[in-house]
């Protein structure tokens, strides 16, 4: 038996022109006319009293708000060196973007040209890998020009990717293809080296969607269709966080009057930003990006 429990805190600070950069000129948002914090709630489940819990509920803090491309159908996003790289998707719309944090600058651009469909991205040492969904290929990029170095075949599907930070060379990407299983990969070749099943609480977690690879070794993943991430313990496939992030929503502006030409899609999207415990998340025509913290 669950019990339910709502305790999400959201810290909201709108504002900023563009990046990470330029705090002071965050506007401050007031609720009840006396504090700078929103509160909103969003449901969890707390094992009874005696139930062993095999995995921790969290929810997510907004330390900041940022603006997003609306036209964006995010599938990839990543912090690397004080670059933003951002993939989408679509067939004649997707595109891999690199942008300096800190001022929102673009870098470089290249566009996916049909029938591709972009998908998830990540960035190894000078190299960017960019998966597509249903093209069997995945494209290896120079880092900073982005310009395409060679296509290698990839069988199934390609949605989420991410760089173990200390992984041997054998298994260093990850791979989702929007089930439950986990591929790692040769950062050479891309070739396939082993599989992993993700479960929680012994049953799978499919549609595994964006990911992202942590340096005490974990991987975030984004769920398809849901306003969950759940972090994951590679090794044995085991969930170990499941983060509720469904309150980001009710920060959203209403599509009307936003400028985006469609309503906001699926959350999807998370990049650790380096030497902190904050993240971006965003989705799928969004027209905001969120800096987070997941709680507790």
């Amino acid at each position: 038996m669950l019990r339910s429990r709502c305790v999400i805190l959201v810290r909201m600070r709108v504002g900023r022109a563009s990046g990470v950069a330029a705090r002071a000129a965050v506007l401050r948002t007031t609720v009840l006319g006396t504090a700078a914090v929103a509160v909103l709630s969003a449901c969890s489940a707390d094992p009874e009293p005696g139930a062993a819990a095999s995995s921790t509920e969290a929810g997510v803090e907004v330390v900041d708000t940022l603006p997003h491309d609306a036209a964006a159908f995010t599938q990839g996003l990543e912090i690397h060196d004080g670059v933003l790289y951002e993939g989408t998707g679509l067939v004649g719309s997707s595109w891999l973007r690199a942008t300096e944090l800190e001022s929102g600058r673009e870098l470089a651009r290249v566009d996916l040209p049909a029938p591709l469909f972009g998908e998830g991205v990540t960035v190894d040492g000078d190299t960017v890998w960019q998966l597509t969904w249903r093209n069997g290929i995945a494209i290896e990029r120079d880092a900073t020009t982005l310009a395409e170095r060679r296509r290698v075949d990839v069988d199934g599907e390609g949605w989420g990717i991410c760089t173990r930070p200390d992984a041997a060379g054998d298994d260093a990407l990850v791979t989702s293809d929007g089930s439950a299983t986990l591929t790692f990969r040769d950062r050479g070749t891309f070739a396939e080296t082993g599989t992993v099943r993700v479960t929680h609480d012994g049953t799978d977690v499919t549609q595994l969607n964006e990911l992202e690879c942590m340096p005490d070794g974990t991987v975030y993943a984004n769920v398809w269709q849901q306003d969950t991430i759940v972090q994951i313990d590679p090794d044995d496939g085991s969930v170990v966080r499941v983060i509720d992030a469904s309150a980001l929503r009710d920060l959203l502006p209403d599509d009307t009057t936003s400028g985006a030409r469609t309503a906001p899609d699926v959350l999807n999207g998370i990049a650790a930003i380096p030497g902190t415990d904050h993240f971006l998340v965003t989705g799928k025509n969004w027209p905001r990006m969120f800096e987070v913290r997941f709680t507790p």
